[in-house]
């Protein structure tokens, strides 16, 4: 599959890297369904009735990416829809829903396992489906190794977006929770601090119901001990490191694991990159030329990203404060 990342219209340049890269993403895909066929007990992929977050949010992200790629292909723009299919499989599925999975497989009983099972088969059936165009080999090997309808991958109907597959709310609230816990863990690896550690973790945003069904997510994913969630910064932050999305600002107790100087450098740094993009934001949303001439959606999109800046920068100018 070398043509991702190749715009419509232009000539494709060979590049070695590329095949490496492509060889590195086949193993990805092999690796992704041994792993679901050791695990495999059930003989269909229909969806379970009870669907965890983590469940509508992969099913949710599968769906649009097939409408995606349908409308790609209709345009013929072939190397868009590749590299979707390929973020896809590297990103959600592999590195984040099936290390979801594992706890559900390993400990979580039978019917959570068997949940776990046909939501992986499913996702894994759909995903080669819309690879097979650009990957025919390697996908009807697959294919036949997995429970399956139909005597080749060929002949299967090709995805399709659909409404009952379609979790918006959910989508977004399990990628706030993904955010976060990627935050915290990107916190804990700036300073070396060892998956045995488990400090405490609070929580301070305006959507608690979101963070409060995340609390498995940050115990599993980033190793926090106790979780509180609430709307308010706690009143004395003082000793501890906190960590900033759009959505939410959480605290855990670690100062005698970081140097506080060089958390006030960090923070500072980052705050003053974000003022970069912001005020280069505000410089171009003020140019009456871009506004009046830019299509509506550059836009807009614009001003969420400016918006999106804003915030950032105020949290993390909260941020510094609380270090004193």
């Amino acid at each position: 599959n070398l043509i991702t990342g190749n715009s419509p219209g232009n000539d494709m340049r060979f590049y070695v890297e590329r095949c490496e890269a492509m060889r590195n993403f086949a193993n990805k895909l092999w690796n992704a369904s041994r792993f679901v066929l050791m695990n495999l007990t059930v003989r269909d992929g229909a969806l379970p009735e009870k669907l965890e977050l983590e469940d509508k949010w992969i099913l949710s992200k599968l769906n649009s990416l097939a409408g995606e790629v349908c409308e790609n292909l209709d345009r013929y723009e072939l190397g868009i829809a590749a590299s979707k299919i390929y973020d896809f499989i590297w990103d959600s599925f592999c590195d984040w829903y099936i290390e979801l999975t594992k706890p559900r497989l390993q400990s979580g009983g039978a019917e959570a396992g068997e949940s776990a099972q046909r939501v992986l088969l499913y996702i894994l059936t759909e995903t080669l489906k819309l690879l097979h165009p650009f990957m025919p080999f390697i996908t009807e090997e697959i294919f036949q190794a997995i429970p399956h309808d139909g005597p080749v991958i060929m002949t299967a109907d090709y995805p399709k977006y659909s409404e009952a597959l379609a979790f918006p709310e959910d989508e977004t609230a399990f990628e706030m929770i993904m955010d976060a816990v990627k935050a915290v863990r990107s916190r804990r690896a700036e300073m070396n601090v060892p998956p045995s550690k488990h400090p405490r973790l609070i929580i301070a945003a305006d959507k608690t119901d979101v963070f409060e069904s995340g609390r498995a997510y940050f115990s599993k994913l980033a190793y926090a001990g106790d979780v509180i969630v609430g709307v308010a910064v706690p009143e004395n932050t003082g000793g501890m490191v906190s960590v900033v999305t759009d959505n939410a600002k959480m605290f855990m107790p670690m100062a005698e694991l970081v140097d506080i100087e060089q958390e006030k450098a960090r923070i500072m740094k980052e705050l003053m990159k974000t003022r970069a993009q912001y005020e280069a934001q505000m410089k171009k949303l003020a140019n009456a030329a871009f506004v009046s001439r830019a299509p509506e959606n550059v836009v807009s999109a614009e001003r969420e990203r400016a918006e999106k800046a804003k915030a950032l920068m105020e949290n993390l100018e909260e941020s510094l404060k609380n270090l004193g």
